[in-house]
């Protein structure tokens, strides 16, 4: 029972509302590509050089998580989602006013994305720690709820640059967010870390590693590895669907177009189905199983003549175990390394998404297209898959614990005998 009365899953409930508002808002990001030809064509702008925005917003994204932490213990969750609001809004209105384009990088690529990653990082991590029960299914839907913001707003956005401008639209996205990510923030409150510990005997048996004490185990490398490989593969191939499809499925670019929508709907799935999945299964051979998929469509698409059927099965498949994934690592990160540090531990871990989303487009550059990069991805899968199924947990002091009590915690650890 909290002071006052209230009890800790009397308040659970508002708090994944607020949580699943606020990942919509943070979502919208996801809809920069809507903004590359508008704003090339007004501006007389090359379209590459726009869509390198939205790289600066996924590095800036995922570099500012590591200082998520130290933000969120100085402001407490509701003060750091405050300054998410504020920096998204302000660098969405500069984007607005924008008539150059490194005017653009600064407003939309480090403002947004580095105001959007703080928020991210530690809305997730609290959410899961208000549910140590149910890691898995409340990672996955606080996920999905980040991948649907793409989805629901691509057509409220698109809508909006053509009847108001693109510029205007700028302006408009930055109210939304606002609206979005300042309502969601007021049903948040911050997991006290008693709570937590009283709710799950795993975080109360395993130790809570210190991002140091992290660093100095194999385990964080090999997940960083697994993670990175699994976003580089999966954002690559996701992002370049539509010129999959035209080049090596023969689809017309209608066709292929709408093969966006749908593989953005299996991605969202993914979050939800995988990370609901991940509470009953070894979480890590989910994440290999998925990676395995990514392998064997890689192979297909770099080594087959593609017909539609064939096409969308492997980029679908793609696109779930992405979004699965995902959402199953910063559980694992807890389960390994402890709940207490989350924020601070997975924020390392997860710069293989930053690094791997930027890897892709120079890897495929320099191996010359789609074909050889689909070949080096489907290696790289299959080891990533070999490291996921045979990667223990830390060893801790509870493993001299009675068998009695560390039997559970250690399966759902991972650690094998």
């Amino acid at each position: 029972m909290k002071p006052g009365g209230i009890s800790k899953k009397s308040i659970r409930w508002p708090i994944l509302v607020g949580t699943v508002i606020v990942m919509i808002g943070l979502g919208t990001i996801y809809t920069w590509s809507l903004f590359n030809q508008p704003l090339g064509d007004k501006f007389g702008w090359n379209v590459g050089a726009v869509a390198t925005t939205f790289s600066i917003m996924s590095f800036a994204l995922s570099l500012s998580t590591l200082s998520a932490s130290k933000i969120q213990k100085k402001l407490g969750i509701r003060g750091l989602l405050a300054l998410s609001a504020a920096g998204m809004t302000a660098g969405l209105v500069l984007s607005s006013f924008a008539s150059s384009l490194w005017m653009l990088y600064i407003a939309a690529g480090i403002l947004v994305g580095a105001s959007n990653g703080i928020a991210y990082m530690t809305t997730l991590s609290n959410a899961i720690q208000w549910y140590p029960e149910r890691k898995g299914l409340v990672s996955g839907i606080a996920i999905g709820a980040y991948g649907i913001g793409s989805v629901l707003f691509k057509y409220v956005l698109a809508s909006l640059i053509q009847t108001v401008g693109v510029s205007q639209t700028f302006f408009y996205w930055g109210v939304i967010s606002l609206i979005l990510i300042g309502g969601g923030l007021i049903l948040i409150r911050q997991a006290p870390v008693a709570a937590v510990k009283k709710d799950s005997r795993q975080a109360a048996q395993r130790h809570d590693y210190k991002v140091s004490e992290m660093l100095k185990t194999k385990q964080a490398y090999l997940l960083f590895f697994v993670l990175f490989t699994a976003c580089m593969s999966g954002l690559y191939m996701i992002g370049s669907v539509a010129n999959i499809g035209t080049s090596l499925a023969g689809l017309d670019p209608a066709t292929a177009a709408n093969a966006v929508a749908l593989v953005a709907l299996f991605n969202t799935a993914g979050r939800l189905v995988l990370g609901a999945l991940s509470d009953h299964c070894d979480r890590l051979k989910v994440v290999a199983a998925a990676l395995l998929v990514t392998s064997v469509a890689a192979v297909t698409l770099s080594s087959v003549t593609l017909s539609y059927p064939l096409f969308f099965l492997c980029v679908s498949g793609v696109a779930l175990s992405f979004g699965g994934n995902i959402t199953i690592f910063p559980t694992i990160v807890s389960e390994f390394f402890g709940l207490k540090n989350q924020s601070q531990n997975y924020g390392i871990v997860y710069q293989g998404f930053g690094i791997g989303g930027l890897s892709a487009s120079f890897i495929s550059g320099l191996l010359g297209g789609f074909i050889p990069t689909f070949r080096l991805i489907a290696v790289l899968c299959t080891v990533a898959c070999v490291i996921a199924l045979t990667l223990h947990a830390p060893e801790t002091a509870t493993a001299t614990a009675p068998r009695s009590l560390r039997r559970k915690p250690l399966r759902k650890a991972h650690v094998h005998s």
